[in-house]
């Protein structure tokens, strides 16, 4: 349990860095791009957007990088190096003094994510047993859905109030704590010399994997268009003050919990039909909080059931990657989160530009759920191909 636990508090620091930006970016945007900001804040807060985009593309190209080339490599000794390259590169965003360089610690940040949650999957997997798989995964993951709970709305409050700077020295810190958690509880591991990289990378030579990851791709992708910009949201449609953000961020990340933990079960019960049943439901809450934003009251209640159906795909995904994968499950553990990355930076990206084409901060909603129905149609490709080749076998 303690070593679980250990993963948990990485996990929750991950949560933290990846989501806090969002809830920040209004006064990322004052401080670090002053010119932009006193001209036009709505140009200001999409170009911030780029440290989502920044971070999500470091996670992209270092999920599968990472993971390949550690694979044959113990894994508390892999788990235990990326939480310092974590302490590392968050603390670099504490101390960057321009946005160029806070823009390039993002990056940094942002490689061994993937990495990160993709062996501490595997690890949570050995530790609960065979058949918990969907379990495992929802647990690993429940630091970062926590982290949604109290890390991202207490690390947006006091960067509105002490400057942003701050959150990201919590962020250090907790990896730092982590760090030597998992030195002190994670079980040895003997890893596997015949685990090459070249040979980790025929993964990708499996049709149903890029179709897998298409899905969190592309349906996870209509999430991150909403929450990366909550913050304008509440304060400039919803009309409520700038302590409000922190509230809402608060619901949504109670949604997400209690969504991962739901997601965990269902995957296990039945795992087709979680998948394709959870993007369907996005698409819709997502239709519903575009049509209701204006009223903060209910803007807050579709904020939190996005948050729960989101979450509770993303146990589900990973463990559609794991069976589609064979016997590659260390890089298609890790590379999961390089789609899902894919999909933040694609959602982030989209929905500035929305915005910055003058359609208002309730555009990137629209742009979720064209996302989530994008999703939603591969995720129905690949079922039904599974399905015709295994009717073909019989």
């Amino acid at each position: 349990m303690w070593a679980l636990l250990s993963l948990a508090i990485g996990s929750f620091g991950i949560g933290m860095t990846e989501f806090v930006v969002m809830g920040l970016l209004p006064n990322i945007a004052q401080d670090l791009l002053p010119s932009m900001w006193s001209t036009n804040q709505a140009d200001a807060i999409a170009t911030a957007g780029w440290l989502i985009t920044l971070y999500a593309l470091g996670v992209v190209i270092g999920a599968p990088t990472i993971a390949g080339v550690v694979a044959k490599y113990p894994r508390h000794l892999v788990m235990i190096g990326l939480a310092a390259a974590l302490t590392i590169f968050n603390a670099l965003t504490f101390i960057a003094p321009t946005f160029e360089l806070v823009a390039a610690s993002r990056f940094f940040a942002g490689l061994p994510h993937g990495a990160y949650f993709g062996i501490g999957a595997l690890v949570a997997a050995d530790v609960l047993g065979p058949g918990k798989r969907a379990k495992g995964v929802a647990f690993v993951l429940t630091g970062l859905t926590l982290a949604n709970v109290v890390g991202v709305p207490l690390g947006t409050f006091l960067g509105q109030q002490f400057g942003w700077r701050i959150a990201f020295m919590i962020v250090a810190a907790i990896f730092a704590l982590a760090t030597v958690t998992i030195a002190l509880f994670v079980p040895a591991h003997a890893g596997d010399r015949e685990r090459t990289f070249r040979r980790e990378l025929k993964v990708f030579r499996i049709g149903q994997v890029w179709l897998a990851l298409g899905v969190g791709a592309i349906g996870f992708g209509g999430f991150f268009a909403v929450y990366s910009y909550v913050a304008p949201m509440v304060t400039d449609v919803a009309l409520a003050p700038e302590w409000a953000v922190p509230i809402v961020l608060v619901l949504m990340g109670v949604g997400m919990t209690v969504g991962n933990l739901i997601g965990g079960h269902l995957a296990d019960v039945h795992l087709t039909r979680t998948l394709v049943g959870g993007l369907l439901t996005l698409a819709v809450v997502l239709v519903l909080l575009a049509l209701t934003a204006a009223w903060i009251w209910t803007l807050a209640l579709f904020v939190f059931a996005t948050g729960l159906v989101s979450a509770a795909l993303s146990p589900t995904i990973q463990t559609r990657l794991m069976d589609v994968a064979e016997d590659n499950q260390s890089i298609a553990a890790a590379v999961n989160h390089s789609s899902l990355n894919l999909g933040n930076s694609l959602g982030a990206f989209l929905g500035g530009v929305v915005i910055a084409l003058g359609w208002g901060f309730v555009a990137p909603v629209w742009v979720g759920v064209a996302l989530a129905a994008g999703g939603l149609g591969i995720a129905v490709v690949s079922i039904t191909l599974e399905r015709s080749r295994s009717l073909a076998r019989v």
